[in-house]
């Protein structure tokens, strides 16, 4: 009896324990150890520090790029294709017209745009040549791995030998400063778990296929060279963001997630989401996930020349508390809505196409969840320039946007029509089959 009552203490004391060590839903941290502490309370700093208090500026340095590179400084679009090259918006025009590319590699470095522009990856340090795709050993990973690349606690820019499949027996847990560059070879991440990116900054995540995505057991994974911590079973996410800073995530193919294709939760911060192709999947990408976590409200996010494809449901972004710019997106025959949001966040959706499917109670873009009208009414989500198809529109609410510069000039003037240029800007979405001394 004296056994049974002592094992069951143990296990009482057990459980208050792990609910004191779990820092939030979401987390997937068994036990929230000081060194994961340390993390992120550092991480959060960072967030902090990433956050920008006037993200209309942001927003419209971000348009006027688009119309210089639209429109040209003489006002024709001639020079589009100059060279053979035939990138369309201003992230692809930086490094994509460079047929020397796989020997600049680290110039894309310079490309990012929208609130993730500071986002350096790996530039700084060597690159990591991955010529192994198994995934066997969570604790102590293959050199020439996947897995041991992104542990490494030095910056990286990560290629790859040849193209491969990479099943992940668990997630993938990335350390800071850290690049996956797929360009030049055919990469997968498939058919296992997802990758993970959780108190970390400065991230680039360019050029590969994400899909298939499983949840898998958890238990002891080594997430850097000197810690290895005890995890829960995983969600099933292609693409997880947790309290981290300065990501960017570019022409990745994402489809068939098990939960969200792209989840950025926890107060993270300063993330462009470009050039990507999304399809078949329901709850597409997550931004914020509790309405009662504040900390989300220092969230800005740039999604920006995407192609949200066949078979999509809803949340193409689903939203909370911070600032969100949709901006030149190719939406076409969502199931339920596209952008949804509750908790009160600010969405600003320009120029984006959105061809609604032929149900009729699916033609509203918009969905706000969880509050009455007289409360989401003061809401700010602006629609600017979208492009409507088929029946499509948008429910606006609250203040209009204000312009730190003007529109109604210059290279803006593309501002006002500039849903119409979205199959242009759009049409290389997705992972590209890029070839060595070839234009990508």
């Amino acid at each position: 009896m004296a056994a049974r009552t002592n094992h069951m203490l143990m296990l009482a004391f057990f459980c208050i324990l792990l609910h004191a060590t779990i820092p939030k839903a979401g987390a997937k941290i068994a036990t929230f150890d000081e060194y994961l502490q340390k993390k992120a309370a550092a991480s959060y700093e960072d967030s902090l520090k990433a956050f920008n208090p006037n993200p209309e500026e942001i927003t419209d340095e971000f348009n006027e790029l688009v119309g210089k590179t639209l429109v040209g400084e003489n006002g024709t679009r001639r020079h589009l294709e100059d060279n053979g090259c035939k990138a369309t918006n201003p992230i692809d025009r930086c490094w994509r017209c460079d047929p020397d590319w796989a020997k600049h590699r680290k110039r894309l470095a310079d490309c990012a745009r929208g609130f993730g522009h500071d986002t350096m990856g790996g530039k700084n340090g060597r690159y990591y040549l991955v010529t192994n795709p198994s995934d066997d050993d969570m604790d102590h990973p293959k050199p020439g791995t996947l897995r041991h690349a992104v542990i490494q606690t030095e910056p990286l820019w990560i290629i790859f030998a040849h193209s491969m499949v990479i099943r992940l027996k668990q997630e993938l847990i990335l350390t800071s400063d850290k690049t996956i560059d797929g360009r030049g070879v055919q990469v997968h991440i498939a058919y296992g778990a997802g990758l993970t990116l959780q108190f970390v900054h400065n991230v680039i995540i360019h050029n590969i296929w994400i899909h298939n995505i499983i949840p898998t057991s958890g238990g002891l994974i080594r997430d850097a060279i000197d810690h290895i911590g005890f995890r829960t079973r995983s969600d099933g996410d292609a693409i997880s963001i947790y309290s981290s800073s300065h990501i960017w995530i570019d022409h990745v193919s994402l489809s068939k997630a098990t939960d969200g294709l792209i989840d950025a939760i926890e107060g993270s911060t300063a993330i462009t989401i470009s050039n990507c192709k999304f399809n078949h999947h329901n709850d597409v990408m997550l931004l914020g996930a509790h309405d009662s976590n504040s900390k989300d409200a220092i969230m800005q996010v740039t999604v920006a020349f995407n192609r949200f494809g066949i078979g999509l449901i809803q949340r193409m972004p689903r939203c909370r508390w911070g600032f969100f710019h949709v901006v030149n997106n190719d939406y076409s025959h969502w199931e339920l809505y596209a952008i949804g949001g509750s908790a009160h966040p600010t969405i600003i959706s320009q120029g984006n196409r959105f061809r609604a499917s032929n149900y009729r109670y699916t033609k509203e873009v918009t969905k706000r969840d969880y509050a009455p009208k007289s409360e989401w009414m003061h809401w700010q989500w602006r629609s600017e320039g979208d492009l409507f198809k088929n029946g499509a529109f948008f429910t606006e609410s609250g203040p209009p946007l204000k312009h730190t510069k003007s529109p109604l000039t210059g290279q803006n003037l593309i501002n006002f029509k500039p849903g119409s240029f979205v199959g242009r800007l759009t049409r290389s979405a997705g992972a590209l089959r890029c070839r060595a001394g070839k234009l990508c």
